[in-house]
């Protein structure tokens, strides 16, 4: 299903993966074969606010849906390809990363739909999957957005370090049609995207992505950390508002009454997670 010229360039590829910053990462265009990409956004699920329950218990903008198999026909064997020693090897040609695996439940992964006003928080993935003991590695995003303007945000963003924002260097891919964004997984592959915001007329639309992501039974010395989930880092206020002697428009104080609202639901969420932690403990 990828594109024969992908797998042509896979040695520059990895070249490019091994050496990009803030880290390891690679964009490629045109990463399906055209029949393939078509039919993944054909058979995409409708949005469904059953598998949208955000980490706050909540109903919010974005719905995953993990068990692709179950989607279509065409996500079926969309499913097995991407769990096939085939791609497998080609994921490790295309980044230099040997003895990827796949995770055939794809947790945490599968198709992303993120609508209007959904936003992601620059955040580290969970490192290790206690079911099968192994290492998360490496994130691809494959995007299926046909329309999709650099105004209306959303693009994914990595970023050498959000938690010191004046200093944090960020690059970014917005998430058009048919590209694939690679990066690995670690202690410092922070990413995320900005707001979401489509026009009045566009809000059917909506952005959607498949996610999938490999493992491996082990990885570098240096890259061990203790297992852990997802961590967060609420967005900081945009330069214009701190600026001394500006006068805050009604737009700005809605901003920052948000900002602060997920400031102070993570700080509760982190809260819970503590205690329940000292409860198994």
């Amino acid at each position: 299903m990828i594109r024969p010229a992908v797998l042509g360039l896979a040695d520059t590829y990895r070249d490019r993966f091994q050496t990009a910053t803030p880290f390891r990462h690679l964009c490629v265009e045109d990463f399906l074969e055209p029949e393939f990409v078509a039919q993944a956004l054909a058979d995409f699920p409708v949005f469904d606010t059953r598998k949208a329950i955000n980490e706050f218990g909540e109903v919010g903008g974005k719905a995953v849906v993990e068990d692709i198999a179950a989607i279509s026909p065409f996500y079926k064997a969309f499913h097995d390809y991407i769990c096939s020693p085939e791609f497998l090897n080609a994921m490790s040609a295309i980044t230099g990363i040997e003895g990827l695996q796949a995770d055939p439940t794809l947790y945490g992964g599968g198709t992303h739909d993120n609508r209007h006003g959904q936003q992601l928080d620059p955040h580290i993935d969970f490192n290790y999957d206690p079911r099968s003991r192994r290492h998360r590695r490496l994130n691809l995003l494959i995007y299926l957005n046909p329309e999709w303007e650099l105004a209306w945000g959303g693009d994914i963003e990595l970023h050498s370090d959000p938690r010191k924002p004046y200093a944090n260097q960020i690059k970014s891919f917005a998430p058009t049609y048919n590209r694939a964004v690679l990066f690995e997984t670690n202690e410092q592959s922070w990413h995320g995207f900005p707001i979401i915001n489509l026009p009045d007329d566009r809000r059917d639309l909506s952005r959607k992505c498949i996610s999938i992501y490999f493992y491996t039974d082990s990885r570098p010395e240096e890259e061990i950390a203790p297992p852990h989930g997802t961590h967060y880092i609420p967005r900081p206020l945009p330069p214009e508002i701190k600026t001394a002697g500006r006068t805050l428009s009604e737009h700005d104080v809605h901003h920052i009454h948000r900002i602060e609202a997920e400031r102070d639901g993570w700080i509760a969420f982190y809260q819970r997670q503590e205690l329940q932690m000292s409860r198994e403990i």
